[in-house]
């Protein structure tokens, strides 16, 4: 038995949508899963064993349905439920079942501040799309599968970071869901700990900031260490060393692919994230997670699956949720969402290894 889904983005939705593909391939009898998307996210499902091909979007989507015709499916579980998955439903003409977005009832949160989203995280929902053929929840949560050449070995780390690390994601699509800088360094002093900055080509100069904020303050650190007398009645012991308190920081944005990034995500005591790809990638591989919400909001469903996470976000707000996405700016002008944050972390004790 044939049976294709359709999801074409982005990298967080495809991930929750793995639970989904190992049900179908696991439970139903015979199944030989097919993944729809765009050229873009095969690397991200090419790794994954339930998958037995992957079709992309490379082309018109003519070229893409007649691809996807040839192959004869039994069934197809829409995921995304858009103009481009109907049209490739009704031309390929085989029996389909489509997730329901709540689009009415993310419109009413958005627009008139009125809740009534089920209390169901996305994940489930997809997998309710695809419960007609026997698909049930298999409590397992998330896959994320990383090609061995793609590994990151702790040793290209420095020392310091071989003995643990925390992974921030800096990234995310929209403006208005990504820290300003000044929270982002803000954050990162909070941490206390050697940090890997992870992100895009397009976070790299975020990045650098953040590097060159910390590399002035364990330089003024320094120099204050210096005027320090040494006293041993004044001082009995050794003056501290005032950048000890410092985070290290290593700049992977743009440096590693996704599946690096991912890797890294995996070995981290823990992570920081907003509302991205890379906090479901976290979800993944069950890590603890500090989930930092601008414009979105949990609500929607969409929060870490099946893991330990905290929600960094501002309460009260009447402007908030402002959209279901995200836009490349406040659209209050403020941006109170983030830059409220008090970034209340609840750390543990910093302690060495993962």
């Amino acid at each position: 038995m044939k049976i294709l889904v359709l999801r074409f983005s982005s990298i967080g939705d495809i991930v929750l949508t793995t639970p989904v593909v190992r049900a179908l391939a696991q439970q139903v009898p015979g199944a030989r899963v097919h993944f729809a998307t765009k050229p873009g996210y095969r690397g991200l499902l090419e790794p994954n064993p339930y998958v037995v091909k992957v079709h992309c979007l490379t082309g018109s989507l003519d070229e893409l349905v007649q691809e996807l015709k040839a192959e004869q499916f039994d069934y197809i579980i829409d995921l995304h439920n858009n103009l481009r998955t109907r049209l490739i439903k009704l031309r390929l003409g085989v029996q389909s079942f489509s997730f329901d977005k709540l689009n009415w009832q993310k419109w009413l949160l958005v627009n008139l501040k009125i809740d009534r989203l089920p209390r169901v995280h996305i994940v489930q929902r997809y997998l309710q799309t695809a419960a007609p053929l026997g698909v049930q929840d298999d409590g397992q949560g998330l896959d994320y599968f990383i090609p061995e050449n793609q590994e990151i070995s702790l040793d290209t780390l420095p020392p310091a970071f071989q003995r643990g690390y925390v992974a921030v994601a800096i990234g995310a699509q929209h403006a208005t869901k990504r820290l300003p800088v000044e929270k982002l360094i803000e954050l990162c002093g909070k941490l206390n700990r050697p940090i890997v900055l992870l992100g895009g080509p397009e976070d790299e100069s975020i990045a650098h900031i953040i590097e060159q904020a910390f590399e002035t303050r364990a330089a003024t650190a320094q120099a204050t260490a210096a005027t320090i007398p040494n006293d041993p009645y004044r001082f009995p012991q050794k003056a501290p060393s005032f950048s000890a308190s410092q985070p290290l920081i290593v700049n992977g944005c743009g440096r590693y692919s996704l599946h690096q990034s991912a890797s890294l995500v995996r070995q981290a005591q823990f992570v920081v994230s907003h509302d991205t790809g890379l906090m479901h990638i976290a979800a993944a591989f069950k890590k603890e997670i500090f989930s930092v919400w601008g414009n979105t909001v949990p609500a929607f469903g969409m929060y870490p699956y099946r893991t330990d996470f905290r929600v960094l976000e501002v309460p009260g707000l009447a402007c908030r949720p402002c959209s279901k996405i995200g836009y490349a700016k406040c659209p209050q002008g403020h941006f109170k969402c983030m830059r409220d944050q008090t970034l209340d972390l609840d750390l543990p004790p910093a302690r060495d290894g993962r």
